[in-house]
């Protein structure tokens, strides 16, 4: 099963360096979307990664976080 991360930021810097963050961490450049217009970053990835991204979105201090299954 697959999974959709959404997360909220107040910058625009925030967002780039947890793009920056997660592929450093092995995740791939085309699962992570930015949204630039509502400042949030999508991450696609399969369930066993969800806690592992999380982390690594709040560590950059989300506004808030949710998560779809698909």
């Amino acid at each position: 099963m697959s999974i959709t991360i959404t997360s909220s930021y107040d910058s625009l810097d925030q967002m780039r360096n947890t793009k920056e963050d997660l592929i450093g961490t092995g995740i791939p450049r085309e699962l992570i979307f930015l949204d630039e217009d509502n400042l949030q970053i999508k991450v696609m990835s399969p369930l066993e990664t969800e806690a592992e991204i999380e982390e690594i979105l709040n560590r950059h201090n989300a506004k808030a976080t949710s998560v779809s299954m698909h």
